[in-house]
């Protein structure tokens, strides 16, 4: 038993020295790069950021200072395609013309008969409209200045008092003019009333805006659009096409 016991291996314990110990663990220089490391990307990333928060705010800005005039040139397009000749209708007279100096600008009106009006159940009105642009003193804006106004009447048959719906399409605009093609010059003035009989083959308008505070004004310019008109000849009271004129 004894001769046995001697031959059995004892198992062999393996210590790890001091030296083994210390060399797994971080050194003081190696943390204290590591937290300027990360305080660089952390400053990094605050940064990029905090720019891409300036930058959405100047979009939003921008995209809210653009929205009152894309709305107005989105109204006028319609209003102006839609557009329905004098004598088809209820519609009226297609009228344009200078109406005096609004500020630093000039100012215009226009005036005529479209078929954009919207119908549904709360309205009982058809779609045939007469609206009116022109420049109206502001009340909201800045003092002495001038805003575009769209004035609405649905009621076509009024038994008293036309009634108007108003609405502030732009405020603060320098000058709002209106111009109408004949086919062969463009026209400040427009009035089927008096000598014309249909409407324009385009209408050209041009809108100035009035320059911010603290910017200048001398180099801007101003925002023109032509809208082209579908012309439909006016008919005689008996609703037939006028006949032509033999020639001798």
């Amino acid at each position: 038993m004894s001769t046995l016991a001697k031959t059995v291996p004892r198992p062999v314990v393996r210590q790890r020295s001091r030296a083994g110990r210390s060399g797994a663990a971080f050194t003081l220089m190696e943390m204290l790069l590591a937290l300027g490391t990360s305080a660089i990307v952390l400053a990094g990333i605050g940064g990029v950021f905090f720019s891409a928060m300036r930058l959405r705010e100047r979009t939003l800005a921008v995209v809210d200072e653009a929205a009152p005039l894309h709305h107005t040139l989105t109204l006028l397009r319609r209003d102006l395609q839609c557009a329905r000749p004098p004598g088809s209708g209820l519609a009226g007279d297609f009228i344009s013309g200078p109406a005096g100096s609004a500020g630093l600008g000039a100012s215009y009106w226009l005036q005529f008969s479209t078929g954009s009006g919207l119908v549904n159940e709360r309205a009982c009105w058809g779609d045939v409209q007469e609206v009116f642009y022109e420049l109206r003193p502001s009340t909201r804006g800045r003092r002495g200045s001038s805003d575009l106004v769209r004035a609405v009447t649905r009621n076509l048959l009024p038994t008293g008092q036309l009634e108007e719906d108003a609405e502030v399409l732009l405020e603060n605009v320098e000058s709002f003019e209106v111009s109408c093609f004949d086919g062969m010059q463009w026209r400040d003035t427009w009035d089927t009333s008096l000598y014309e009989t249909n409407l324009p083959l385009a209408v050209r308008i041009r809108l100035l805006p009035e320059s911010p505070e603290g910017r200048d004004a001398a180099d801007r310019e101003p925002i023109e659009l032509v809208f082209p008109l579908t012309i439909q000849p006016r008919a005689n009271p008996q609703g037939e096409a006028e006949p032509e004129q033999e020639s001798p």
